[in-house]
């Protein structure tokens, strides 16, 4: 007896149930022949009436993937016969999400891909730091980010974040921890620079009391408070070389003594890095040791510069002034937001929150206009002082700063605030 379509696509439906995610059966020519319960649940019933084609319902293309611009996970699959896996963006009842779709080929008695079962994984819905505005972008460099974190988060390889001061480093950290099967347990974060040999041991490794003059009691380091979850290192570039290997020995070992102990301690944690140095460059001239750099940079990830995605610049903005602002009623012109495309930003997201923050207070209406943006902009070269200056970067810095703080009459906190760094990252600087 032959099968019906209706009852062919109804047995499909029962078998992609035995994923724990949303499926659906598709056809190498796009057609959408079935899905599971919890694509059901996900993103509603398709309408069976007419032919629906996988592009058109998740993306409301005409055509196919690859020939929107994008990569097609249809097609590398076809091509390969394999397992492939892609990170789209796609339009859902929740909005545009970041979808992980892995596809997989079913061939048949000839070797001839017969159906590809296609399992989507929402990226957004699963990790608060990307869902719930913290990450926010659709550029390619922003969408190859997300697919990075979402890659290495289940694993247990240890992470080094390399990007630009500003460009969001913590952020994508916490993300790292929160798509991780460490989720559960504490993300502790010890900041590297301007740290002394002793202050930075007894973050790290606790001390006891009487250690060292001012040791009064004693002290839990970052490490015990990792035991479980991860301990985020940032700026791990600025550690002194001498207490480099003391760093290796904790990687290698999982084992710290705290300060002035004799005790041997152990510690479970995941390791993730960041910088804004030219790790690589350091190790070369003798500055970083070589078998501490292969130690944490397992799985590398770029974390791109505002001037690499400015096309994300218009969502950004949205999102960062509904942030500053939860009233809603802010918005920014378009004449704004071109302006804001056409600047530097070398202190990437961080200067354009910063700049939108300015504008609030600048704009006398609802609306901010070029106008508004141009004198914000203006505010921050006038601060800086002539920028033909061939003075070095960090007397640069060090002048933007006390004007700085000049310019609000001494105000450290609201100094900070307004460089978008802490207080305590501003004294270190001013010092």
């Amino acid at each position: 007896m032959q099968i019906s379509q209706k009852q062919g696509n109804k047995d499909f439906a029962i078998m992609l149930n035995a994923y724990d995610c949303p499926a659906m059966l598709v056809t190498p020519q796009y057609q959408i022949l079935a899905t599971n319960k919890h694509y059901l649940e996900s993103y509603g019933a398709i309408d069976q009436s007419q032919k629906a084609y996988c592009y058109k319902v998740s993306h409301a293309n005409d055509v196919p993937c690859d020939q929107a611009g994008e990569t097609c996970p249809l097609s590398l699959a076809s091509a390969s016969d394999k397992k492939e896996r892609v990170l789209h963006i796609h339009h859902s009842p929740h909005g545009k999400e970041h979808i992980d779709i892995e596809i997989l080929p079913i061939l048949n008695d000839k070797g001839e891909v017969k159906f590809f079962i296609e399992l989507l994984k929402s990226v957004t819905q699963a990790n608060p730091k990307i869902g719930n505005n913290e990450m926010v972008g659709a550029s390619p460099a922003f969408n190859q980010l997300v697919e990075n974190i979402t890659r290495v988060a289940p694993t247990e390889a240890s992470v080094l974040l390399v990007g630009e001061t500003g460009s969001g480093k913590e952020i994508a950290a916490a993300a790292v921890h929160l798509a991780s099967n460490r989720k559960e347990h504490p993300m502790v974060i010890l900041e590297c620079s301007g740290l002394t040999e002793t202050l930075f041991e007894s973050e790290l490794f606790g001390h006891i009391k009487g250690a060292f003059t001012g040791a009064l009691y004693n002290k839990q380091g970052l490490v015990e408070v990792a035991h479980g979850g991860t301990l985020f290192l940032d700026e791990i570039g600025d550690v002194p070389y001498e207490l480099q290997i003391k760093l290796l020995r904790l990687i290698e070992t999982g084992t710290y003594r705290p300060v002035g102990s004799r005790e041997t301690k152990r510690s479970d944690f995941r390791l993730i890095c960041a910088t804004n140095q030219d790790i690589i460059g350091m190790v070369e001239r003798g500055e970083f040791r070589r078998d501490l750099y292969y130690r944490i940079n397992v799985f590398p990830i770029h974390i791109p510069s505002l001037k690499e995605r400015k096309q994300d610049i218009p969502l950004l903005t949205k999102t960062i002034l509904q942030r500053i602002d939860q009233s809603g009623q802010y918005s920014v012109t378009d004449c704004a937001i071109s302006l804001l495309k056409k600047h530097d930003f070398m202190g990437n997201i961080r200067e354009l929150r910063n700049i939108l923050s300015r504008a609030l207070v600048l704009s006398n209406t609802p609306i901010i206009d070029h106008h508004v943006i141009k004198t914000c902009l203006e505010i921050d070269r006038k601060i800086s002082g002539d920028s033909g200056s061939t003075t070095d970067l960090k007397n640069n810095e060090l002048n933007y700063l006390r004007r700085l703080i000049d310019s609000v009459d001494g105000d450290k906190d609201k100094a900070a605030a307004l460089a978008g760094i802490s207080t305590r990252s501003l004294y270190r600087k001013i010092q």
